[in-house]
C-alpha cells in the first residue's frame, strides 16, 4: 500500500497495488450535508491514473472512490462501491471499457450512473458503440481532458442532472 498525498489539497488517498483508492473520512460527507460526487476510475496507466487523480483531487466536492486497472476489478469494485460517475478508457490490460459498459448497460443499478470515456480511441465508431451502451460523454484523452474537468466541476457544484 502507497499512500498519495496532494500537496495542494492535502487529501490523502491510500492506494494498494491494485489502485484501489479509498477517500479519507470526511471525502464522502460536506459540511454543507450535501454528499460529494463519487467518481470512479477504469484506467490502466499508471502515468494517466495519476494524472487524472491528481487533477481530480482539485475539485471541491468531488470523492476518488477508487481506480481499476482491469475490466473484472472495476465490477468488483464498482459491486462494492457505487459511483455517480464512471471514468474509463476503451483499452485496459485486462478486458475493456467497451465490455464493461455492455455489462453495466443490463443491470439497472448503473441506469442512473453517469458514465464518461475518456480515451485515445475516439473514431466515430467507438462513439456510436459506447452511446450504445449508456455513455454521456466522450473525451479525447490527448486533446480533451480540461472539458473533463469543467464537466466535473459543473457537476461537483450543481449536481448531475
Amino acid at each position: 500500500m502507497r499512500l498519495l498525498e496532494h500537496e495542494h489539497t492535502k487529501r490523502a488517498y491510500q492506494v494498494d497495488a491494485g489502485r484501489h483508492v479509498m477517500p479519507g473520512p470526511d471525502a464522502l460527507s460536506l459540511s454543507s450535508g450535501r454528499q460529494a460526487l463519487k467518481v470512479m476510475l477504469v484506467e490502466d496507466s499508471h502515468i494517466i491514473s495519476d494524472l487524472i487523480s491528481e487533477n481530480l483531487a482539485r475539485i471541491p466536492k468531488l470523492a476518488l472512490l477508487g481506480i481499476a486497472e482491469t475490466e473484472s476489478e472495476a465490477l468488483t469494485m464498482l459491486h462494492a462501491q457505487p459511483c455517480d460517475v464512471l471514468i474509463l478508457d476503451i483499452q485496459l490490460r485486462q478486458g475493456n471499457g467497451i465490455n464493461l459498459l455492455r455489462v453495466l448497460s443490463g443491470d439497472p443499478a448503473y441506469a442512473q450512473t453517469v458514465k464518461i470515456v475518456l480515451s485515445n480511441h475516439v473514431s466515430g465508431t467507438y462513439r456510436r458503440i459506447c452511446e450504445q451502451y449508456g455513455v454521456q460523454f466522450f473525451f479525447d484523452k490527448t486533446s480533451e481532458f480540461p472539458q473533463l474537468q469543467r464537466l466535473l466541476s459543473r457537476f461537483s457544484e450543481s449536481g448531475i442532472g
